[in-house]
């Protein structure tokens, strides 16, 4: 579809009103809420439905009420009231609800325009995404695993902060010392074509954290990830003083507001947030927005499979550094999705499937939560011009 013709499609979509939103519970979910798999769906009175994924029953309750009803092509505006409509900023569980159903919406206004969902976000910035691997498939040893994945066509392959043996404490200096061994047989291996990272899991304390950063250097990882706790992140000032290893955080953060001071005064190089965890595409976009204007590059934690073929459509379309985490080897089997993201050699690839471009068998699971009612608990002020403002 040209361009023009584009526009003026999407100048003449009608209304798509909400009336239902259903969720299913996920056999492949992570017993977390706000790291769930559950499938979202939203359906419109133009027989449009659209396919999210995350939060628990109670909160895509919360939120799903203050849509239902409304116009889906209003993809701001409906974030803007799930975020604000409950009295308080909505936390990282609240989030994460938001997002499923966020990303629900930007699937519908694709799919009724019948074009892959990353037209919608400005076209495609490059062909494939490069990917990373956390817990490859073990090869035999350390070495041949770190080999094995740059060979199957990863860019880098990421390791973490040692565990400790079975039974045994955690001895942060003892740890060290391990995990820069590690790390030293991992660089071997994925040299001269292949790179590595590490994730330091936010277990170790300032001081052993700068320890190991300096320890590393020499071996030139891509990033090194959560170097400390992520509760205060005004310690990143600190900390980007004593460590010169490009610095990934955000896997723990919500939205904009969690991140922006760490993006603007240049203290991580690579953000970790991920849908559905920042609220969705409408979020995750005005993430990257900020990212790219201060050279910060786009690293998403993996997530689950509907999600994952958003971050696709939304890098496709981010102009600045780009590497996904995906697990394990990246091919995924999926029973109630018959088609979710196309993963090959290593790389996240585009299709041109309308939408989200995934296929959903609501057979194959169960579901948990079904909102037809809307409610809107406060009231809901409005600037003259029609735009939201807080009650």
């Amino acid at each position: 579809m040209r361009r023009r013709d584009f526009l003026l499609a999407l100048l003449a979509l009608p209304k798509l009103r909400i009336r239902r939103v259903r969720m299913y519970a996920s056999p492949i979910t992570r017993p977390m809420i706000n790291q769930s798999f559950h499938v979202v769906t939203v359906e419109t009175d133009e027989g449009i439905t659209g396919i999210g994924e995350g939060g628990s029953p109670d909160l895509i309750r919360l939120a799903a009420r203050l849509i239902i009803g409304e116009d889906a092509r209003q993809t701001d505006a409906l974030w803007q009231l799930m975020y604000r409509g409950l009295f308080y900023p909505a936390g990282r569980e609240q989030l994460h609800a938001i997002g499923a159903l966020d990303v629900a919406l930007w699937d519908i206004k694709a799919k009724a325009l019948n074009v892959p969902l990353y037209e919608l976000l400005g076209g495609k910035s490059r062909e494939w995404i490069e990917c990373y691997s956390t817990a490859f498939p073990r090869k035999g040893s350390l070495k041949e695993t770190a080999r094995a994945c740059i060979e199957a066509g990863f860019r880098a392959y990421r390791t973490s902060v040692a565990d400790p043996g079975r039974g045994e404490a955690f001895d942060a200096r003892a740890i060290v010392r391990k995990t820069v061994e590690q790390c030293r047989e991992i660089r071997e291996a994925v040299a001269p074509d292949g790179e590595w990272a590490i994730d330091y899991h936010t277990r170790l304390d300032y001081a052993d954290a700068v320890r190991l950063s300096a320890l590393l250097e020499p071996l030139e990882p891509v990033f090194a990830e959560d170097l400390v706790r992520s509760e205060n992140k005004a310690f990143y000032r600190q900390l980007r003083q004593a460590v010169r290893l490009p610095i990934a955080v955000g896997e723990q953060f919500g939205d904009r507001w969690e991140l922006n001071e760490l993006v603007e005064q240049r203290l991580i190089d690579w953000s970790r947030v991920s849908i559905p965890n920042c609220g969705g595409i409408t979020e995750f976009m005005k993430i990257c927005a900020l990212c790219e204007t201060h050279y910060v590059g786009m690293a998403p934690h993996f997530t689950g499979p509907v999600s994952e073929a958003a971050l696709v459509h939304c890098l496709l379309s981010y102009s600045g550094s780009v590497l996904m985490e995906m697990l394990g080897d990246g091919r995924r089997e999926v029973p109630y999705l018959p088609r979710h993201y196309d993963f090959r050699n290593g790389r996240m690839w585009p299709n041109d499937r309308p939408g989200l471009g995934v296929t959903f068998d609501s057979s194959r699971v169960k579901m948990i939560a079904e909102i037809t009612e809307g409610e809107k608990p406060l009231p809901v002020f409005r600037r003259r011009d029609g735009s939201l403002t807080n009650w």
